[in-house]
């Protein structure tokens, strides 16, 4: 129904914002990262989703059609609603999404508010494949050996790391930054020292 709303900043709350377009006053749920990028009485541009459930209208505001479209995936798993996707995008930025489901790390979403083991665990299984598919250089290749597959080494990656101490999410970035290793202890050298450059 609406593809965005351009207008003045008129104010931020916790979990939303009011912006003014053509006189009208658009109350729009954000996550923090698009409210961190508003400025009261400056213009701005967001980019909307409109979620109707059980008679309850709500407009959902996104500072990029990128973490609309993650909102919009996260809303097609099962038990998953707007608030929680709104507070996955809060914590997490769409490619942080993405880098914790290539690399099947449910525990890059422990700093989610609301969101358990399981719920992630259903994310990553629900979103797996579709998100594998978009994710460049994560084409399925043909197996011309018995070589384990780059998500596969990730995945083995990712819960090395997170054995060592690291916070699944700060390994999750690391490990889908590599985009080529032969064995796992490769991935989780190249990690670490992507890690170390900051």
């Amino acid at each position: 129904m609406y593809a965005y709303i351009k207008g003045i900043v008129d104010e931020t709350g916790a979990d939303r914002a009011v912006i003014e377009a053509a006189g009208v006053g658009y109350e729009l749920f954000c996550s923090s990262m698009t409210l961190k990028a508003l400025t009261v009485g400056e213009q701005a541009k967001l980019f909307t989703h409109l979620h109707l459930a059980e008679g309850v209208q709500a407009l959902y505001g996104f500072a990029d059609p990128e973490e609309r479209e993650m909102f919009r995936k996260l809303l097609n798993v099962s038990r998953i609603g707007p608030k929680v996707a709104l507070s996955v995008l809060s914590t997490m930025t769409p490619s942080d999404v993405r880098a914790a489901i290539v690399t099947d790390n449910p525990a890059a979403f422990d700093r989610v508010a609301g969101m358990g083991r399981k719920t992630a665990q259903r994310v990553i299984l629900e979103l797996g494949e579709s998100i594998r598919q978009e994710s460049v250089g994560m084409a399925p290749a043909k197996q011309e050996s018995a070589k384990p597959s780059l998500p596969t080494l990730q995945s083995e990656a990712v819960a090395a790391l997170t054995s060592l101490g690291y916070d699944g999410l700060t390994a999750s970035r690391a490990v889908a930054k590599i985009k080529e290793a032969d064995s796992v202890e490769e991935l989780i050298t190249k990690a670490l020292r992507s890690m170390a450059k900051g």
